[in-house]
């Protein structure tokens, strides 16, 4: 392999690598705040659990908002301009976002901040444009079910993290936080490469395509992807229990602080990257992407029910490894859609599902909140506190019926579309190749970027 070659490959790697770490160390930031948000929320407003349940949806709603106005912007501007510039602008922000909350002395503050961190976090569609720009069709999958296991390793210690530095003092996490975000612009700022050349770029911005309702009429133009769409929106939905209950719904049933709630998530990081980095890989051959989907939501509504039904704390446990089982759904539901578009249109299509992610968040939480807070109040018309996960296993039981009406009438990817993106001739690892240090490809054509 000649000097040039060798450059290249060292190139792709790292921004293979980048991704990975970006969409991790996002994660991992995120994580960490996650035990100690809801009690700081509790301390700046104070009042009880369930009206702290109220701000707490609020809150996520006004985060959900921002993701649901910018995503597409970002999406678009992406496809324009290019990823790098949009997700490192992300990234700083973000850290800049973590200070903010840190410093706030009030509820309305962390409403600013949440605003930035809404506008900054949708970088993760641009992400997700990355991979398909430089990701062969049939490895898509693979590669996105190794982004997966970036967020699960976040998840692992994120949480956990953020309740060990939540003992210490409530506002450390976010401090924390930022200096991650920081840190990962910085390593981006020298290592990551562009990844859409300009021939491949739209011609021009089009704020038609960056509204988010402009962004949405795309998943119209491609039958098969709007109705998977759907199904993604009601996962996503559903996965806002909880989000938006979680940490209250385990302080009031089982007594949990934010170090037990910090473990417990650190569990469902573990069994999420054993999912998306071991299972999703060495399942994907054997039973294909349509099998995968329609495998794996149904252990998640099982998981869901689980959840909302558990009486104490180690039968809450059980339902862990089948939520992240079904969490098999995911990466071969988002290939399939990748599939179907065209390569000048990732950065919408993910814009547009990040659309979709955020308008059910826009809802989802305070609707979960509000239920969680009804039904354990003396206003209740029965004590379910679990009522929010019974709630996502009913979307999700109808998300079955909608998916298996979708993949029946998908049309089959053929061979000849199989190909990596025409400025991406070649082998070239995939991001699962980064994370399981398998032998990278030693050659690359004269062709690639």
């Amino acid at each position: 392999m000649d000097s040039a070659s060798t450059v290249r490959s060292s190139r792709h790697t790292a921004a293979f690598a980048f991704i990975f770490v970006t969409v991790m160390v996002d994660m991992l930031a995120f994580g960490i705040i996650i035990p100690v948000l809801p009690h700081l929320i509790v301390q700046l407003s104070g009042g009880s659990l369930a009206q702290a349940a109220v701000w707490v949806g609020a809150i996520s709603t006004t985060f959900m908002l921002m993701q649901f106005i910018f995503s597409p912007v970002q999406g678009t501007l992406s496809d324009r301009f290019g990823r790098r510039t949009v997700i490192l602008i992300s990234s700083f922000g973000l850290g800049v976002d973590f200070i903010v909350i840190a410093l706030a002395p009030t509820v309305w503050l962390l409403f600013v901040g949440r605003v930035v961190s809404g506008i900054c976090a949708a970088s993760f569609s641009t992400a997700n444009a990355y991979i398909a720009d430089i990701v062969p069709k049939e490895k898509r999958a693979a590669s996105y079910g190794a982004l997966g296991a970036a967020f699960a390793i976040g998840f692992i210690t994120g949480p956990a993290l953020g309740g060990l530095l939540g003992h210490i003092s409530i506002r450390l996490p976010f401090w924390v936080a930022a200096a991650l975000s920081l840190i990962n612009f910085c390593y981006g700022y020298f290592v990551l490469p562009e990844s859409l050349p300009l021939e491949r770029r739209s011609k021009r911005f089009d704020w038609r395509h960056a509204n988010p309702f402009g962004a949405l009429v795309l998943l119209r133009r491609y039958p098969q992807v709007f109705a998977l769409a759907t199904v993604y929106f009601m996962i996503t939905l559903a996965q806002f229990s909880l989000n938006s209950t979680y940490v209250l719904y385990a302080d009031y049933r089982y007594g949990w602080g934010p170090e037990a709630v910090g473990g417990t998530l650190a569990l469902v990081g573990l069994c999420t990257g054993v999912v998306q980095a071991g299972l999703v890989r060495r399942l994907m051959p054997k039973l294909g992407e349509r099998r995968m989907i329609m495998l794996g939501i149904p252990l998640a509504v099982a998981g869901y029910l689980v959840f909302g039904f558990a009486p104490v704390g180690w039968m809450f446990l059980l339902g862990i490894p089948l939520l992240a089982l079904g969490g098999l759904a995911g990466p071969p539901s988002q290939a399939l859609m990748t599939h179907q578009v065209d390569p000048h249109e990732q950065g919408r299509l993910q814009g547009a599902l990040t659309s979709l992610a955020s308008l059910a968040g826009i809802f989802g939480p305070a609707l979960f909140a509000n239920l969680f807070g009804l039904f354990i109040s003396d206003h209740a018309p029965m004590h379910l506190p679990g009522i929010a996960f019974v709630l996502a296993a009913l979307l999700l039981a109808i998300a079955t019926v909608i998916a298996a009406y979708a993949i029946r009438h998908l049309h089959p990817v053929h061979a000849a579309e199989k190909q990596p993106p025409a400025s991406l001739h070649g082998d070239f690892p995939t991001v699962a190749d980064v994370v399981t240090h398998d032998s990278l490809p030693t050659h690359h054509s004269e062709s690639s970027p």
